[in-house]
């Protein structure tokens, strides 16, 4: 099964996991979510996609939206041996079933080979709560750090925490 918003959201319920939930147009980056009037921008993420020049690491990278780092920064943040560049629309829509856009660390949730690594900012666990996509980019949920970090690792995810 692949994970929306609706299943996503669904199965947020299911694990008993509290969320606020704001409905909205598409938005496709940062700017445009707070141009659109998105809330919860203090806990507001920035995803990217990346893979190693040799196509055999992945990795989903969600950082505090107001944070600026170059891919060679975030290579050595990760502790990639090997030079990074953004994945493909293809290996997007293959590895995490979802569209640039909507590129969300829930996303993880359907990487069923657990191939792609996930790396959550240290800044949000100081916040506390997080602010991401339920995998479909007209909605946002803003929910506790803590629970996303578990949920992702109950369903076999690979979760780190850096500090961006």
């Amino acid at each position: 099964m692949r994970y929306g918003k609706a299943e996503t959201l669904a199965l947020l319920d299911a694990e008993g996991i509290p969320y606020d939930l704001a409905e909205h147009e598409a938005v496709f980056t940062v700017e445009e979510a707070h141009a659109a009037g998105v809330p919860f921008t203090e806990y507001g993420d920035k995803n990217l996609f990346l893979r190693d020049n040799k196509k055999r690491s992945y990795y989903l990278v969600c950082m505090h939206d107001q944070k600026r780092r170059s891919i060679k920064e975030i290579q050595l943040a990760v502790g990639s041996a090997r030079r990074l560049s953004f994945a493909s629309e293809r290996d997007l829509a293959a590895k995490l079933g979802v569209i640039p856009g909507a590129v969300t660390p829930l996303a993880a949730l359907n990487d069923t080979e657990h191939v792609v690594q996930v790396f959550i900012d240290q800044s949000f666990i100081d916040l506390g709560r997080i602010a991401v996509h339920p995998c479909d980019n007209t909605a946002t949920v803003l929910l506790r750090t803590d629970d996303l970090i578990a949920l992702l690792q109950d369903w076999g995810s690979r979760v780190q925490v850096v500090d961006f």
